[in-house]
């Protein structure tokens, strides 16, 4: 396989944020594997991007699963030869729940995508970038501004996202005997459906209930795509893309 390609994998493919990046970066030249749990909205990603002249493969997979993902990515080695770019970026929302309210089987389902999901994705494309030539490769994380600061009663989504810039630290720092760099972009209210409540009101810190701006899905899919292209000698560690008038940087 010709190493003057860039070959990427994109998590949670089939729509949002994943659809929008895995759109861009093969616009910008990637050939890109769509790994999702579900067919028909990979199957609309792929068309969206053969239509534009755009090459993708489709690689079904549960990221929470281990022997899921580690067919995907197996397969991207037999279609690709290698891998370039990993976009971790397939999770699960979390609704606002009282603590005391909280099942286990929630919790534990949250950490199973948003967690558990990124360690094993993350593991594949190692394996992958380490051992191919030449050696490395780039895996993003998708963080969350809830990374950084909690939404209320969001304790499972916002420990998982915390614990994403644990994993996102470490294998920037173990990547790099092997030329792996490793980025996390924490993203504050695309403008996909996971986010359409945000424009009725969401709940603050203070117990009001305020619409949110939102920003168009394609500054993200934009930014993912410029960290991607990036030579392995430069790295963004962290980038926070956001609304600008969301209340992350203010009292609330």
């Amino acid at each position: 396989m010709s190493t003057s390609k860039q070959f990427a994998a994109v998590t949670g493919a089939g729509s949002g944020i994943g659809r929008a990046a895995a759109i861009a970066l093969a616009a910008s030249g990637f050939t890109v594997a769509l790994i999702g749990r579900t067919d028909a909205p990979l199957h609309e990603t792929k068309a969206a991007i053969d239509d534009a002249g755009g090459h993708a493969h489709i690689a079904a997979a549960d990221v929470a699963d281990e022997g899921s993902v580690d067919a995907a990515f197996a397969q991207i080695v037999r279609e690709f030869g290698r891998l370039d770019v990993l976009f971790n970026n397939a999770g699960r929302n979390a609704g606002a729940v009282p603590l005391d309210e909280y099942a286990l089987d929630f919790w534990n389902d949250v950490v199973a995508t948003n967690l558990t999901g990124v360690f094993l994705c993350a593991r594949a494309a190692w394996r992958i970038m380490k051992n191919q030539t030449p050696q490395g490769g780039r895996i993003i994380n998708n963080g969350s501004i809830s990374a950084h600061s909690p939404r209320p009663n969001t304790i499972a989504y916002t420990a998982t996202k915390h614990a994403v810039s644990g994993i996102t630290k470490s294998l920037a720092l173990d990547g790099r005997p092997y030329r792996i760099a490793c980025s996390q972009i924490d993203i504050g209210n695309a403008a996909t459906s996971l986010t359409e409540r945000m424009t009725r009101g969401v709940l603050q810190a203070d117990g009001s209930v305020v619409p949110e701006a939102r920003i168009d899905v394609s500054h993200v899919a934009n930014a993912v795509t410029h960290i991607a292209s990036l030579p392995l000698e430069a790295n963004v560690l962290n980038m926070t893309i956001m609304a600008t008038t969301m209340p992350f940087v203010g009292r609330g």
